[in-house]
């Protein structure tokens, strides 16, 4: 059986393991850290630009140098984003980073068949470093599947939005590997083209970590930190 073919299998699984939309509790506003409901287009909106089909199954074959050379350095960033989070002045950075549970460890125990299915969820961004952790809160995401098998994760709101590529990791099977860019700002309605501006690439590992939990762990950001974690949810 091909990746491409296992991925379809696992997806289809996936689907069939999500709790029915009925049963799911309803948002209440008042409620601290109650993500947001699923929003909606605003009449006249651009959807967001998906990225660029790719001509490869390996990320290997497709990642420029330095982000090849970023996600080698992976325990690094997350060595030097706790040390941060620990020596900053903030105990609430403290207390939300051990908060996070498993999202925030990297020797949590992630779980196998990471493919997200396709669909919207929720999202956040947790950015540790030498100004201890910023979290913001949910926006949305969004997984999409080409005819062709290939997982496009764009994250859809926000002021900074990544879209790319999750490829199979020929050396850990129970993560991908997100090859992508970024963009800043409402002014921005489209994603840059990934290798078309060094300071836009985005590389990082997405990994399960909950029945519908996972985190795409992005390190040596360009700007603002040393790691960010994307949490997704639904």
């Amino acid at each position: 059986m091909t990746w491409k073919a296992a991925l379809f299998a696992a997806l289809a699984l996936a689907a069939c393991r999500q709790e029915p939309q009925e049963t799911r509790a309803h948002h209440d506003p008042a409620a601290p850290g109650t993500p947001p409901p699923p929003m909606k287009m605003e009449p006249g909106a651009r959807a967001p630009a998906r990225a660029p089909a790719q001509a490869t199954d390996d990320w290997r074959d497709y990642a420029k140098p330095g982000d090849v050379d970023r996600l080698a350095r992976l325990d690094a960033a997350w060595a030097a984003g706790l040390k941060g989070v620990a020596e900053s002045d903030s105990d609430k950075a403290r207390e939300d980073l051990a908060a996070l549970g498993p999202v925030g460890d990297p020797e949590a125990t992630v779980l196998p068949n990471p493919h997200p299915a396709p669909g919207d969820y929720r999202c956040r961004t947790m950015k540790l470093g030498g100004m201890g952790m910023i979290s913001y809160g949910w926006f949305r995401c969004r997984v999409e599947l080409s005819p062709g098998g290939d997982l496009t994760l764009t994250k859809v709101t926000g002021s900074q939005r990544q879209q790319g590529k999750l490829y199979p990791d020929p050396e850990n099977p129970n993560r991908l590997i997100f090859l992508g860019t970024v963009a800043w700002g409402a002014w921005e309605t489209d994603y840059p083209a990934y290798g078309s501006d060094p300071q836009r690439d985005v590389v990082g590992v997405l990994e399960r970590v909950g029945e519908q939990r996972w985190r795409l762990v992005l390190p040596w950001p360009r700007v603002e930190s040393d790691l960010d974690i994307l949490e997704i949810a639904r």
